[in-house]
């Protein structure tokens, strides 16, 4: 027999049929969790799926591209590409261009624009590695190695205003042998000949013969460029001039460079090298800025501070040979702040005698330390190319491929001495991590339309902290004490309101882009969105990002 238990509607407990029925509630509402649940992995899903699918694509549509030349995807090369002359910043690339054409570069970056910007790809071109802060890298990029650039052979064209045609990846070094053969030079140099043509007109190319013939900017003729939409555009002051001066110091935001049309003048062959000190500023300074008006006085001026060096003369009888050994061997410089003002002649064999009487002329003129004049005749390459004989040395030591915190700053004239009676009073303690050059260059040589950024005086300084780390040291001669000192510096700088203005810049934010650039940021940004309006080019500067959408 079985017991049933009714319930009766007056007689059921409220508390009873709510146990009775929240179970059907609580049911319901898990089916409904796991529904949604169910549908958000599904989505995302999705989304990963179409993102990895997209990502895995790429490699396989480059490779696709019709090009005479080819991509790596090699460990060893994306690395190499990872890295730079400063040695502090690491940012691998998907992938290596290796063109053997202009057409490779612009069928790429045409196939990257037609991308669209849900295309997380951008674009940097990479000469001789020498950027300091990653700026010719490419995160998940492509970084073009612009040497394997094969195009015309150079091409030297003689007559009343001489000029060559090079590649936008040639070495200055090569361009300086070739032209030699006919009896020219470039006007404009850097100190360091191994970097390409391209790398230093996207920068200025400044050094010692700036001062005349402006920094290597104002000695383009003609560019063939590649912008940021693949097209290849031919330009000039006349033709297509708004990208001209755009490209010329536009740290690599509107265009890749892949030829240029440099200006020569007759070349020299022998250099008289001069070197003198002095332990006031002002004079110092004073007798720099007589020099860079003084007509046919010196082709090259430049100058460095040493502060706390021993033994500084009798190192440099290695290569140079004093006025008056016997007063140089009585110089002592340990412990003491001294400025050396470096000077050159350019001379012909044949003139050896006639350019000996100028330069005796033009030094009795300065008022220099007469006891520290150092003076060294040498040919007219090995002086230019000073700076890779120093290589060599170091990379025998294992001490070129180091950390090298450099830091760079043009300083307005008015504001030269105040620099240096705090920074050179205070704040360096020491140079014998790096040179640090100091030296006048007058503005009127440099073109305000280009996108470089200069003080707002006619003259100003070039001051280079051009310093080496030791990759395991805490001490001084240590990145983060490098680091430190270069940071106070700048916030020097900026406290006291000096009006510097960085080359070779670096900055982390855009507002510190737009602080830089003062007056020409609304410029800059416009040339940006015409000639590259995806942000495709030269990531590693930071100064736009490409934009990411799903569509």
């Amino acid at each position: 027999m079985f017991n049933f238990n009714l319930l009766h509607p007056l007689t059921t407990n409220i508390s009873s049929l709510k146990k009775l029925r929240y179970p059907t509630f609580n049911l319901v509402n898990e089916y409904n969790i796991l529904f949604i649940k169910g549908f958000m992995i599904l989505f995302l899903s999705c989304i990963t799926i179409r993102l990895n699918f997209c990502i895995s694509s790429i490699p396989f549509s480059l490779k696709s591209l019709p090009l005479e030349g080819h991509f790596s995807f090699d460990e060893h090369v994306l690395k190499n590409a990872a890295r730079d002359f400063g040695n502090r910043y690491q940012s691998y690339p998907m992938t290596v261009l290796n063109p053997k054409s202009v057409s490779d570069i612009a069928v790429t970056i045409k196939h990257i624009w037609n991308l669209g910007p849900s295309s997380e790809l951008a674009v940097a071109a990479r000469g001789h590695g020498h950027s300091l802060q990653g700026q010719a890298q490419a995160h998940g990029g492509v970084v073009i190695n612009m040497e394997s650039l094969n195009v015309d052979e150079i091409k030297v064209y003689g007559g009343e205003f001489p000029y060559v045609d090079v590649s936008g990846g040639e070495l200055w070094i090569n361009i300086l042998n070739e032209t030699l053969r006919y009896g020219l030079a470039p006007r404009s140099w850097t100190d360091y000949l191994h970097l390409t043509v391209g790398g230093t007109l996207s920068n200025a190319g400044v050094s010692g013969q700036a001062f005349r013939h402006g920094p290597q900017i104002s000695n383009v003729q003609k560019m063939e460029i590649v912008t940021g939409t693949g097209e290849v555009v031919n330009c000039s002051e006349d033709q297509n001039g708004e990208l001209f001066h755009s490209v010329l110091g536009g740290l690599g935001q509107f265009g890749i460079i892949t030829k240029a049309r440099i200006l020569l003048e007759p070349a020299p062959t022998m250099v008289k090298w001069i070197r003198v000190l002095y332990t006031d500023f002002t004079t110092f300074t004073r007798d720099q800025e007589k020099l860079i008006f003084a007509e046919k006085a010196f082709d090259y001026i430049e100058g460095f501070v040493i502060k706390n060096r021993t033994g500084l003369l009798n190192n440099w009888r290695l290569s140079f040979s004093p006025q008056d050994p016997v007063q140089a061997s009585k110089f002592k410089s340990d412990g003491r702040t001294l400025f050396c003002l470096e000077l050159a002649k350019y001379f012909s064999l044949e003139d050896t005698f006639e350019v000996s009487q100028e330069v005796e002329k033009h030094l009795s003129h300065l008022n220099y330390i007469s006891s520290t004049l150092f003076q060294t005749e040498v040919t007219y390459v090995d002086f230019l190319d000073r700076v890779h004989i120093s290589e060599v040395k170091l990379r025998s030591k294992g001490l070129w491929d180091v950390p090298h915190p450099w830091l760079n700053l043009f300083i307005p004239k008015s504001k030269i001495h105040n620099f240096a009676e705090v920074v050179f009073g205070n704040i360096v303690k020491g140079t014998s991590n790096g040179p640090v050059l100091i030296y006048p260059v007058n503005k009127s040589k440099w073109d305000k339309r280009t996108s470089v950024v200069t003080p707002d005086e006619d003259i100003f300084y070039l001051v280079a902290f051009l310093a080496s780390a030791v990759p395991s040291s805490n001490g001084p001669d240590g990145l983060e004490y490098i680091l430190n000192q270069n940071k106070r510096i700048l916030e020097y700088c900026e406290r006291a309101h000096l009006g510097v203005k960085q080359y070779l810049p670096h900055y982390t934010t855009q507002e510190e882009w737009q602080t830089h650039y003062g007056p020409k940021w609304e410029i800059f940004k416009q040339r940006k969105s015409i000639y590259d309006p995806l942000a495709i080019l030269a990531p590693g500067q930071g100064i736009f990002s490409k934009s990411i959408t799903f569509s």
